[in-house]
């Protein structure tokens, strides 16, 4: 399978706020202009596929005496203009073309329900730096040559990059295949974005495996438990960044007060800031997940499944939460297939309200809310009886798969809990190695 992942390299020229401007404004132009060619012409163009759609768009606004005279101003108003950057901006405005009239076919499928979209002819897109003809590699590491639109001309212009961030690219990224950057602006610093591509083989699916169950909660960021394919527990770690969730935390109260004095138009910059340290509080825990698992040489990770559609509720840390557990499991994800790890998801009902042995729903402790209390009186923490629950799941749907009908039948006979996959505890497994 294909691993593909992408990595920002800043800019480090002292008028690198000036020398990309231009070139922006002409490129968004030009999109702009083939976005009103092609809109005329969409319903030939929509017959079209992949390269001959983009073929048939790029004669369509070149100059030639089969195209209509309104067509040929492109190339007087865009003189000069590389090549690859016009076919950059005509796979762009097809692009958005072909995504718009969809939208419009699905507003009409679903009853014109909410309002019609609209087509916005003015977009605010980067360019691509397409290699050869806009992009050039220099014998110096940390400096490339960019195409730009420089007093009036199209020129080379040298650009410094990161030192650190190329470091970082020749230590973890040697072995992947890089595209062509694209240019990018984030928090006012310009980035070459470069894209990788690697190929990876998973590891097999056997019947014997090693599997690590993680349950995300709001009082630990990540429980983890290794488990064996016949129950056995040989390991468990709590993955917990107290002082970053103290920092967003705190960062909500102060959006709370001063919106409550002025208005939530003056906390714009906070919710900045909060979400920063959301998304560095993600990208820290994805890490020590799957340096956990290769550290325990796992064949699997598995997760909950998380349906975030739909307004869950108006509490701000909820849904922030909700976040960064969608963030976690996507970076988790592209790491672990490096890695050639697995990734599994189960359905996530019932996994904490149920306990793990099997004696039926749980308490939560008011005053401690990582505990509970089992019907049996036991007292247990509520995030690792979930992660016994979630990898337990797991494991059972794979003796489904794996049994003939008759065997599973069998199983059934000796545990029906195991039919009704919400209701499956780390009991139940227990009780089906034991019939198997």
């Amino acid at each position: 399978m294909k691993i593909i992942s992408s990595y920002g390299v800043e800019v480090r020229n002292k008028d690198r706020n000036k020398i990309f401007l231009q070139t922006i404004d002409i490129y968004n132009k030009a999109v702009t202009f083939c976005i009103e060619s092609f809109e005329a012409e969409w319903e030939k163009l929509s017959e079209l596929e992949g390269k001959f759609r983009n073929n048939a768009g790029e004669n369509l606004i070149h100059s030639t005496k089969s195209n209509k005279a309104k067509y040929k101003d492109f190339d007087r108003i865009f003189y000069k203009l590389p090549s690859y950057m016009r076919r950059s901006a005509v796979q762009e405005a097809l692009g958005y073309l072909s995504s718009y009239y969809s939208n419009v076919e699905n507003w009409h499928k679903d009853g014109k329900k909410g309002r019609k979209p609209t087509l916005q002819k003015h977009l605010n897109k980067m360019p691509t730096f397409y290699k050869g003809n806009m992009y050039q590699e220099t014998e110096e590491k940390n400096i490339v040559q960019l195409k730009l639109y420089i007093d009036n001309d199209w020129k080379f212009v040298d650009i410094k990059l990161k030192n650190t961030d190329l470091k970082y690219i020749e230590k973890h990224c040697k072995e992947e295949k890089m595209s062509v950057p694209v240019l990018e602006k984030r928090n006012k610093k310009w980035f070459l974005r470069f894209t990788f591509t690697k190929e990876v083989k998973l590891k097999k699916e056997t019947k014997e495996k090693t599997i690590l169950s993680i349950d995300m909660g709001i009082n630990t960021d990540a429980t983890c438990t290794v488990m064996k394919t016949d129950g056995t527990i040989f390991a468990r770690k709590f993955i917990n960044y107290a002082s970053n969730k103290d920092h967003i935390y705190h960062g909500l109260n102060k959006i709370k007060k001063i919106s409550k004095k002025s208005g939530s138009c003056n906390t714009k910059r906070l919710w900045k800031e909060v979400k920063r340290e959301n998304e560095e509080l993600s990208r820290k825990i994805a890490k020590a997940i799957t340096e956990y698992a290769k550290e325990m040489k796992v064949d699997v990770i598995v997760f909950e499944y998380l349906d975030t559609k739909g307004n869950k509720t108006r509490f701000k840390k909820q849904k922030l939460h909700m976040w960064r557990k969608n963030t976690i499991q996507k970076i988790v994800e592209n790491k672990a297939h490096k890695e050639e790890i697995r990734i599994s998801r189960i359905c996530a009902r019932n996994t904490s309200k149920l306990a793990y042995d099997g004696s039926g729903e749980v308490i939560r402790n008011v005053k401690n809310y990582k505990l509970c209390e089992f019907s049996t009186g036991k007292i247990y923490n509520c995030d690792l009886s979930a992660s016994y629950n979630i990898g337990a799941r797991y494991i059972i749907r794979e003796i489904k798969k794996t049994s003939s009908a008759k065997k599973w039948s069998h199983i059934v006979a000796k545990v029906p809990e195991c039919e009704r996959r919400t209701q499956c505890t780390y009991a139940t497994l227990l009780e089906m190695v034991k019939v198997a």
